[in-house]
């Protein structure tokens, strides 16, 4: 298992700024995701790591030893790109093999590896085939073969997935995960899709404008963002504009007034900001239609009109209008069809304190 340690990266293309002082550590055996918009240099930074790109300050390293002056080939590194860059003209077997070609291994060993290689990706019985005549996620699972069989101390993925259909990412989401946790080798993984980022990864670094704006596990992540980008680009999230009057008020909370509505209460998990404005966020399936028996109805309710109504099977989602030019999301899990609300129905909508966020500006 490898440890990887990226520090103060910075890269620059012409007068554009990639990446601006980026630094990271990747512990042994973890898939650590980069996730971010397109453009926002998370691509950039994986090509430095592998050595295909060289960075204009910082340095990375593995396992304390810097890697910044060593060729590609030389990291022993393997890399799945989001283009397949399968050889057209060789076979399955022949394609997962050409990096032992590469190292010169002897062919009795290679043939060993590539098998078991097409073992764990259950592509045995296509050894023969030629690329054409693969399906997409066959050709995933062959591009996956040929960076393991290598017996990489780092794996680097790009959007491995996002030529794939809906349940083709699903089923290769799985199967990258499950051999990553069955080899421990250290993976970073690259994407733009939130739900691929929360169900394959041991840590999320979300990423902006050549900057990490947070890091950590996926759930801290989606339960505990601390800026407004991250919380809207890790799941849906209701955001509010509010007004800070007092902090650690009656009951350990925060109180924070809104232009429609009694004020809204926000658990004191941590130090409060000053008096000013500031930005509340609360989560679709943290809002309740119609407060629970005993709640006191000074705090976080609000009256408000059905607009939309989505049945989505496991998942109601209401839009409700709570003032002019302000509609909340509301995803009810689990929902009795019988008691669905309709377009056009009044509503009072609830939030414990303890789910409500308090979230910084975008930096």
């Amino acid at each position: 298992m490898t440890r990887v340690r990226i520090d103060g990266i910075v890269k620059r293309f012409g007068e554009a700024s990639a990446l601006s002082g980026v630094s990271l550590e990747l512990p042994p055996g973890e898939l650590f995701t980069l996730l971010g918009p397109s453009g926002c240099g998370k691509t950039t930074l994986l090509r430095i790591v592998a050595g295909l790109l060289a960075q204009d300050a910082g340095s990375v390293a593995f396992d304390g030893v810097p890697v910044d002056s060593v060729p590609p080939y030389r990291r022993n590194i393997g890399v799945v790109f989001q283009s397949y860059a399968i050889f057209p003209h060789l076979t399955v077997r022949q394609n997962i093999a050409y990096g032992l070609r590469a190292r010169r291994m002897d062919s009795d060993r290679a043939a060993a590896k590539v098998a078991e290689a097409a073992r764990m990706v259950q592509m045995e019985p296509l050894l023969d085939r030629m690329p054409a005549a693969l399906s997409g996620g066959q050709q995933q699972r062959v591009v996956l073969a040929r960076a393991l069989v290598i017996e990489p101390r780092l794996l680097l993925m790009d959007e491995p997935l996002s030529n794939l259909d809906a349940r083709l990412r699903v089923e290769m989401r799985t199967v990258i995960r499950r051999l990553q946790r069955a080899l421990g080798i250290t993976t970073l993984y690259v994407t733009h899709d939130q739900e691929e980022a929360l169900a394959i990864s041991d840590t999320i670094a979300v990423m902006d404008r050549g900057a990490v704006l947070q890091t950590g596990p996926p759930w801290a992540l989606y339960r505990a963002p601390r800026n407004r980008f991250v919380a809207e680009f890790l799941g849906g999230m209701n955001v509010l504009a509010g007004r800070l009057t007092s902090p650690a008020g009656a009951g350990g909370v925060t109180l924070v007034e809104t232009d429609f509505g009694p004020p809204w209460a926000v658990a004191a998990d941590g130090p409060a900001p000053g008096p000013g404005p500031v930005w509340l966020g609360i989560r679709p399936e943290s809002l309740r239609v119609e407060p629970p028996p005993g709640t006191a109805d000074r705090w976080n309710q609000v009256a408000g009109t059905v607009t939309e109504v989505g049945y989505l099977g496991a998942v109601a989602r209401y839009q409700v209008d709570v003032a002019p030019g302000v509609s909340l999301t509301v995803e009810v899990h689990d929902p009795d069809f019988q008691t669905l609300r309709q377009v056009g129905d009044s509503v009072r909508l609830w939030c414990d304190p303890a789910k409500v966020r308090m979230l910084a500006p975008h930096p």
